[in-house]
């Protein structure tokens, strides 16, 4: 029994001979016939009686054509939910975000797939680079958004933006008070850092190393909200971009100031994992990532020191994905 079979049989019912219901289809009348007969063979009884006008339904013809009916029915509702479905992303996506971003972007993040991929659900860990990079490598996140430093930002991963590095500590702090801190200032400084592997502390000890200054780490935390509490305090200074601590520069608690002589600048880029094939979820969010770029760097760029890339979008990145 074949889909071309049961549709025969119901146009030769409704049109009532096989030369018409071959003209409705635009079909051959003697493929029609084939077709009810094929089924007459495989369900062991006639489904029309042959008379000098045509085609006229048996009672096994009358019994079945309802059954047929709905069964094309049913067919063409399934076809309709194929084709909506079809290119729909489904499933859940493995993304990883730094601390610093997290609270800006993953709400924005949300709201774009809520409209768009409602379907997507999203598992979210939150990470300094180096551990999100150890997760990428093993597969246990599909994306992540991650800070890369001077060479290592040339690495063909897409490029969402740039921030500068800010001391920050407490309101009205002597320190902070010039808006900028040359980094040879930060000698003898109480600092609260990401302990290593770390992208921000890799870049620290080679400054260090290349000006002759001597950082005093206090402490190694691997949360940015204990470093934020840390600077809070007025006990160290830690160094983060302007939009980790957004809220709390908005109500006075802290204060920051541009680290300059040399600057250090953060490339902002979205990382994908080479462990597997990135589902049809994952390409959206990954998607979703780069059409966002605009409006969190946008905004950053005036408040938060985050200067947005205005290059084209490539469309494609070192693990394949067309963005």
């Amino acid at each position: 029994m074949k889909l071309k079979q049961l549709q025969s049989f119901v146009g030769v019912a409704e049109h009532g001979s096989l030369a018409r219901a071959a003209a409705a289809s635009d079909q051959a009348e003697s493929l029609i016939s084939r077709h009810v007969g094929a089924l007459e063979t495989e369900w062991g009884d006639r489904l029309f009686e042959r008379t000098g006008r045509g085609m006229v339904l048996s009672d096994f013809g009358r019994r079945m054509l309802p059954e047929v009916r709905a069964a094309l029915e049913q067919l063409d509702r399934l076809g309709g939910v194929v084709r909506e479905a079809a290119g729909v992303p489904t499933g859940t996506v493995h993304v990883g975000v730094l601390p610093s971003l997290a609270r800006q972007l993953l709400p924005l993040l949300f709201a774009d797939l809520r409209a768009t991929a409602p379907a997507v659900t999203l598992h979210a860990a939150e990470g300094f680079s180096g551990n999100l990079d150890e997760q990428l490598a093993s597969g246990r996140l599909d994306m992540a958004v991650i800070n890369r430093y001077g060479a290592a930002a040339l690495r063909g991963e897409e490029v969402l933006g740039t921030a500068d590095t800010y001391v920050i500590g407490r309101a009205g702090d002597p320190l902070l008070a010039e808006r900028s801190v040359p980094f040879k200032a930060l000698a003898g400084v109480p600092l609260v850092l990401p302990s290593a592997p770390n992208g921000l502390r890799t870049t620290l000890d080679q400054l260090s190393r290349r000006h002759g200054v001597q950082l005093h780490v206090v402490m190694e935390v691997d949360s940015a909200g204990s470093m934020t509490d840390v600077a809070l305090s007025g006990h160290a200074f830690t160094l983060l971009p302007l939009m980790a601590v957004k809220g709390e520069l908005a109500l006075k608690t802290l204060d920051a100031a541009r680290v300059v002589k040399p600057a250090i600048h953060r490339t902002i880029v979205l990382a994908l994992t080479t462990q597997r094939p990135l589902s049809r979820a994952a390409r959206h969010v990954a998607r979703a990532y780069v059409a966002l770029r605009p409006g969190w760097s946008a905004e950053a760029s005036g408040r938060l020191g985050l200067r947005g890339r205005a290059h084209p979008i490539r469309r494609a990145n070192r693990s394949g994905l067309e963005l």
